[in-house]
């Protein structure tokens, strides 16, 4: 694909006429609320956000695109075919113009409608859509065989993305399945020890991300170990003054640092192993384990992925709205402690794993993004249409 002449060639010789998208679809809203959610529901049941529940009942069948009228504001997160209940803060639009293929539309309102609709709603402090706003969406409308051969190609990119997805999410079941095979032992084959016995825990106070700065001393806060960071890092996201670091608790080359508090208990006891040259910070609600020579920093942070760890958590954590497993809980927990040659050994078959699963720059992870970036490259340069007065 010539990609400076493609579009002119494509176009060479044909108008393409502009009509806003209230003539040219059926635009309208669900009857459902959350409640009305039943997992045994068989009909999928679309919201406000990626996430799909079901329904016992449906309310269309057709081919549409749903728009979140509130939340993700002009985010485009479901084509449908078939049957579906729809949330009434969610828009369903229906393309009812022989003209327009529908999923061309769906490509088109996935590259330009968040930022048309954005210049609708700014200065707004409750944004959400309003018909209106939906109606006035110009659409571009080539002939038929053009919007075939776009949705061609764009399937084609959207085809190999979801085939390297569904192979990452296979992948990770195999590391889950390896990890916990791994850190399972035989009763008596290995010495249980509480953390408490194989490293020193200091509980972390202060650093509001108030205190970040642009530069200067590396600093990790709490909430960045489960939104951020992977399972160890050699580069911190956030730095604070070094007037600031004197007051924070230091974070060494092979500490590791573990969440206290969190909304939900899965995110409690997160631990990232800090690999950094330059010491680091952290702050409140975590909790820096320094290991001893008994125990691996990596193999701890592994070992707090599984279930063994988190059946204990369980136990310690407190609260409900807020749930924290204090420093003093957290050196009760048990794991068990082969030889550090062993340690080494599983954290080696681990890190392979990892960097499949879940590395940023190298994996399926890092694929994955590439060919996400080729596909937006390749749906932008396919949907610059001529901007033309649109059709009333």
């Amino acid at each position: 694909m010539n990609n400076l002449n493609y579009m002119d060639k494509l176009l060479a010789g044909v108008d393409v006429e502009w009509k806003p998208l209230g003539e040219v679809t059926e635009i309208g809203t669900g009857r459902s609320n959350r409640q009305d959610e039943d997992e045994k529901g068989q009909y999928p049941f679309y919201v406000r956000s990626k996430n799909i529940l079901n329904s016992t009942v449906f309310q269309f069948d057709e081919t549409a695109i749903i728009v979140p009228g509130e939340g993700g504001i002009g985010d485009i997160f479901h084509y449908v075919q078939g049957k579906y209940a729809l949330h009434q803060r969610a828009y369903r639009i229906h393309v009812i113009l022989d003209e327009l293929d529908a999923k061309f539309l769906y490509y088109l309102m996935s590259d330009s409608f968040k930022k048309y609709i954005l210049t609708k709603s700014v200065g707004a402090t409750s944004i959400s859509i309003r018909k209106p706003m939906l109606e006035k969406f110009p659409v571009p409308i080539p002939p038929l065989a053009i919007q075939a051969e776009i949705v061609r190609i764009l399937d084609t990119f959207t085809e190999l993305t979801a085939e390297l997805t569904a192979e990452l999410t296979a992948r990770k079941k195999q590391y889950t399945y390896y990890r916990d095979k791994l850190l399972t032992f035989e009763d008596g084959a290995v010495e249980w020890k509480t953390l408490g016995e194989v490293a020193e825990l200091v509980r972390g106070a202060g650093l509001p991300k108030a205190d970040f700065t642009e530069t200067g001393v590396p600093a990790i806060h709490y909430g960045q170990i489960y939104t951020y960071y992977g399972t160890f890092t050699t580069e911190t996201k956030s730095f604070v003054s070094h007037e600031t670091a004197k007051k924070l608790k230091k974070v060494d080359t092979g500490d590791v640092v573990i969440t206290n508090t969190s909304e939900n208990l899965e995110d409690v006891g997160k631990a990232l192993v800090y690999l950094g040259k330059v010491q680091a910070v952290t702050g409140g609600h975590a909790t820096i384990f320094k290991p001893s020579k008994h125990i691996l920093g990596k193999y701890f942070a592994y070992f707090t992925q599984t279930e063994m760890f988190a059946s204990q958590k369980r136990k310690y954590a407190k609260g409900t709205k807020v749930i924290d497993v204090s420093a003093t809980d957290m050196s009760k927990i048990l794991i068990p402690t082969p030889s550090i040659t062993e340690q080494t050994r599983i954290v080696a078959i681990l890190d392979k794993f990892d960097a499949l699963t879940n590395s940023i720059t190298e994996g399926l992870p890092r694929e994955i993004e590439l060919r996400q970036r080729q596909y937006e490259y390749y749906r932008e340069l396919l949907l610059s249409f001529p901007k033309v007065k649109v059709t009333a």
